[in-house]
């Protein structure tokens, strides 16, 4: 009863205050529409800052042979101008068509002419990471190697071609080049995915005897190096010559084996190169053992139809240009895209300092180029292009050739800009914030004009007017009933 009772007062307060106090239902406030619309930036990269420049600022670009840039560029467009459906989600998008469309029809006879084509169709904008004031290039080449198609007593470090079980989501096995960067697994069964296997077990025989062997090399060293470079050519005793590509890695971070040493103070800083670690691997064999498998990032390759004329093939898909393709991080770029690099590196010797301005085109890629003013400077094939190579780590300033459909001064100019500012006069008589400091008042401390040598006094803030009071409402005072006689 008493259960039946608190339930029936509950249900006839809750409609009570429901009937006779519900508030009045006020209209939605229309959501108030910004000052200014939303557009998008002009240009933006990732992580980086940029400058617009006039031609006649780029240091060094008259002295630079255009023609053989101008060449690179439109083997460029043959890939881009391939290209179907949207451009890619990046700073410079599909813009890179324009200029392609261009070359497409032009056949420049000297190097005015290619000059001018870059002029007319793109705006040069200095670039490099956020906070600081160059970008960073190093070198590559394409090492030039003694094999053998069969194991032997000399011959007995494999090349291993991409095993079956190596799989990457997103991506078919039988893709051609799988991505550098991302998770990598082994693929056990039908579903099972675990990592895949390190430098240090591949090398310890786990995927040995597969007949995964492209070919035997020397020296596991010279494997080492023709990984990071991610191409090489392997000469055999009986005159045959195999041309390799990168095809896939096995999905651990690339580790620089150079600073290695340089952390443990093996070699120091300032003498760092190539030869430098391939000079101490020879003469520290169990420790070359040790420092390789520091890097626990492996390469996988893939033979390629190339002649001995031919030089290798760039993440674009289209034959490097010694002396003008650069590997950029991919994640950032578009392939195609001009960069002039202008500084001093060590080209004619170790310490050199030979002038460097030169329009480089972006056909490459690799897992250790990140960054949006970081390159890698291709310099060919063969043992002169690994020593020039092998001793590059130098700043440098980079100049990002950006479509004149892009450029981000004409796309700036359709922003809004700002409501103007108040005159000096009104912004002396109606600050907008009043001092905090008693010893900062104006009122006590006049400020003085020294346009003309008087002192003034600056009027405070301008006063809001006092909220509306906050009004209780009066309580009338509780009638009492007269309470009824009851009946005896």
């Amino acid at each position: 009863m008493l259960a039946s009772f608190s339930l029936g007062a509950e249900a006839a307060r809750r409609h009570s205050r429901s009937h006779y106090h519900r508030l009045p239902e006020v209209a939605a406030i229309p959501p108030r529409a910004l000052p200014y619309p939303q557009l998008p930036l002009p240009f933006e990269i990732p992580g980086a800052q940029y400058l617009p420049l006039a031609w006649a600022d780029v240091k060094g670009w008259s002295d630079d042979d255009h023609l053989a840039a101008y060449k690179t560029f439109r083997a460029s467009c043959r890939s881009i101008n391939a290209q179907t459906g949207a451009g890619e989600q990046k700073a410079l998008g599909g813009s890179l068509s324009e200029p392609c469309r261009a070359a497409k029809s032009l056949e420049p006879a000297d190097d005015t002419q290619a000059r001018t084509f870059f002029e007319d169709n793109f705006s040069p904008l200095r670039i490099s990471r956020l906070g600081e004031p160059d970008g960073f290039v190093t070198g590559y080449y394409e090492p030039v190697l003694e094999g053998s198609r069969t194991q032997t007593d000399v011959y007995n470090v494999p090349v291993y071609r991409r095993p079956s079980n190596l799989f990457v989501r997103g991506y078919n096995q039988a893709s051609v080049s799988l991505p550098n960067k991302g998770s990598v697994y082994r693929k056990i069964g039908r579903r099972k995915l675990v990592p895949y296997y390190d430098r240090g077990e591949i090398e310890d025989g786990k995927i040995a005897g597969r007949g995964l062997e492209i070919a035997w090399l020397k020296d596991p060293t010279d494997l080492l190096f023709a990984q990071i470079q991610g191409s090489a050519r392997i000469k055999f005793d009986d005159g045959g010559t195999i041309r390799l590509n990168y095809d896939s890695y096995n999905g651990y971070p690339y580790t620089a084996v150079g600073r290695v040493l340089i952390e443990r103070g093996i070699i120091p800083k300032e003498e760092m190169s190539m030869q430098k670690i391939r000079e101490w691997m020879a003469q520290n064999p169990d420790g070359a053992k040790e420092l390789r498998r520091q890097n626990r990032a492996y390469i996988f390759f893939r033979e390629v139809n190339l002649s001995d004329k031919d030089e290798a093939v760039g993440g674009q898909g289209i034959p490097l240009t010694a002396g003008r393709s650069i590997a950029v991080d991919k994640s950032l770029h578009v392939y195609g895209t001009p960069f002039f690099i202008e500084g001093e590196l060590p080209i004619e010797s170790d310490r050199a300092r030979t002038p460097f301005h030169r329009l480089m085109i972006a056909q490459d890629t690799g897992s250790a180029i990140i960054g949006p003013a970081r390159a890698d400077l291709y310099f060919g094939a063969g043992a002169d292009a690994g020593r020039v190579s092998g001793r590059l780590r130098h700043p440098m300033h980079f100049v990002m050739l950006v479509p004149k459909s892009l450029d981000p001064g004409v796309r700036a100019a359709r922003l809004p800009v700002p409501d103007p500012r108040p005159s000096e006069k009104i912004a002396k008589l109606f600050p907008q914030t009043g001092p905090k400091d008693p010893a900062k008042d104006p009122a006590k401390n006049p400020a003085k004009d020294p346009a003309k040598g008087e002192t003034v006094a600056i009027a405070g803030p301008v006063p809001l007017p006092a909220p509306r009071p906050v009004i209780e409402p009066v309580r009338e005072p509780r009638r009492h009933m007269k309470s009824r006689s009851h009946q005896q």
